[in-house]
């Protein structure tokens, strides 16, 4: 054997490799393992991904007891035990044990248990259909697929482009779920989902909260009244938030952090997150090797498969098609039967609405802001319906008119708002504000999705008395119009 063969890293052949191994990697193996696909699958940190360790679990585990005591102190009987403040520290534990104090054992052993192969290590194309790990101690290995790899490596946050930022040490999405203390006073940067979350959590724990907007306001891809309703609470809860701000430089001196703002003033605080947008996390797998650009996201076709490229699918975040773990999680159930079929030498039907086709991207996503008030929406708003080129109509109705809504909490303040599709007949969107809101989302994300006639809608019956009744409500509003 000569000297250049024998440094030559081993390679193994599977029927699917699959780099990351966060749900929708896991979802992607789980799938094309139940049909006999030999599975690898690459990750670089923790099995599990963002989800389990920095986001949905850390966030939603820091956020319940936030709207659990909120919505105690609007129950009479009830308010007078719940006066006092959160535990932060038994706050931050139960948060802890969510992640399995970030290890990854238990998700280790259910990936095994499906059957594929785990590779820890940086995972890398290099080529049509060939993936070289790089474990932490530099030793290499060439995973080749005879059917197709799946790009499932999610996004991280982005960082703007300020003189110093690295040295601040800022928070991210990351620091925000993971902290182990309560800063005593937190500037939030950004108006988005994160933002709005982080801020209510940190804030209801003890943290003076300033948030900066670069924009008119917050949750600007929901109805307005969502952004504005929040925002009220915030403010209400001890919260600055602070619209049409942009940060010109941030420092730390003394683990001092000093923000100044674009109009000059001056904000200190202990810590800074940005929640300032995602980018994909592609620059460091590969792509130049088969002609696509590293740090880019990917495009896909509804079956998940990338443009050019009939072996190559991006699933999840990388794709850009909606940044939500479980609209991840239902693309790599499509990308999963896909691509079963595909090694099965069947063709997948482009059009296909059942399993080959992740239409739900396009028109039927639903999502749950966890703050206080809740906002939850699926499908289109009205102006987005209206953008497309629909003939819609807004029906607006204050949630407190129900009875359920009286009920669950004196002083109810919620507003639901159903976009009609005048011509066809059907919701091509819903968004609710208001406690509790999020467990509603459900019944209207089938409504849109399975595009159920207005005139059936009127025989789904709600249940009395609950906030469901809003349902009866929207539609007497949308009959009178």
């Amino acid at each position: 054997m000569t000297e250049t063969q024998s440094t030559q890293p081993e390679s193994t052949a599977y029927d699917v490799v699959v780099l990351g191994a966060g749900p929708v990697g896991e979802n992607v193996a789980d799938r094309t393992r139940a049909a006999g696909l030999t599975t690898a699958v690459v990750e670089s940190e923790l099995v599990g991904g963002e989800c389990s360790y920095w986001a949905c679990m850390p966030s939603k585990a820091l956020l319940r007891p936030v709207i659990a005591r909120a919505d105690a102190l609007r129950v009479p009987g009830l308010s007078r035990s719940v006066q006092g403040p959160l535990d932060a520290d038994a706050v931050l534990a139960r948060r802890n044990s969510f992640t399995s104090d970030w290890k990854d054992d238990g998700q280790v052993q259910w990936l095994e248990g499906t059957g594929a192969d785990l590779y820890r290590g940086q995972g890398r194309l290099t080529g049509p259909r060939t993936v070289t790990v790089t474990d932490a101690d530099g030793g290499r290995r060439v995973l080749t697929a005879r059917h197709a790899v799946a790009v499932c490596t999610g996004s991280r946050a982005r960082l703007p482009d300020l003189p110093g930022l690295d040295e601040v040490r800022p928070w991210t999405s990351r620091e925000a779920t993971s902290a182990q203390s309560v800063p005593d006073r937190l500037v939030v940067v950004g108006g988005g989902v994160v933002a709005t979350e982080m801020a209510c959590a940190w804030q209801a724990l003890g943290s003076r909260v300033t948030v900066l907007v670069r924009g008119g306001g917050l949750l600007n891809r929901m109805e307005p009244f969502a952004g504005e309703m929040v925002a009220e609470a915030l403010t209400e809860a001890g919260a600055r938030i602070r619209t049409g701000t942009s940060v010109k430089s941030v420092t730390r001196e003394n683990g001092t952090v000093l923000v100044v703002t674009d109009d000059g003033d001056r904000i200190e605080a202990d810590e800074i997150l940005f929640a300032t947008g995602r980018a994909p996390r592609t620059e460091d797998i590969g792509l130049e090797t088969i002609g696509l650009e590293p740090g880019s996201w990917l495009t896909v076709d509804d079956s998940l498969r990338v443009t050019g490229h009939d072996w190559l699918y991006a699933v999840g975040d990388v794709n850009h098609r909606a940044l939500l773990t479980h609209q991840g999680k239902y693309q790599a159930r499509i990308a999963g039967a896909a691509i079963v079929t595909r090694a099965a030498g069947e063709p997948v039907p482009a059009e296909d609405w059942g399993a080959h086709a992740a239409t739900a991207d396009h028109a039927a996503v639903p999502q749950v802001v966890f703050t206080d008030p809740e906002a939850a929406s699926v499908g289109l708003s009205l102006a987005e319906a209206q953008r497309a080129g629909h003939r819609v109509r807004a029906v607006d109705v204050d949630l407190s008119s129900v009875s359920g809504a009286a009920l669950y909490a004196d002083g109810y303040k919620g507003r639901a708002r159903m976009i009609v599709d005048l011509e066809d007949e059907i919701l091509r969107g819903l968004t609710l504000v208001g406690p509790g809101v999020g467990e509603l989302i459900h019944s209207a994300t089938i409504a849109v999705a399975a595009q159920v006639p207005i005139a059936r809608l009127w025989h789904a019956v709600p249940s009395y008395p609950t906030i469901s009744e809003i349902w009866l409500r929207l539609l007497e509003a949308h009959r009178d119009a």
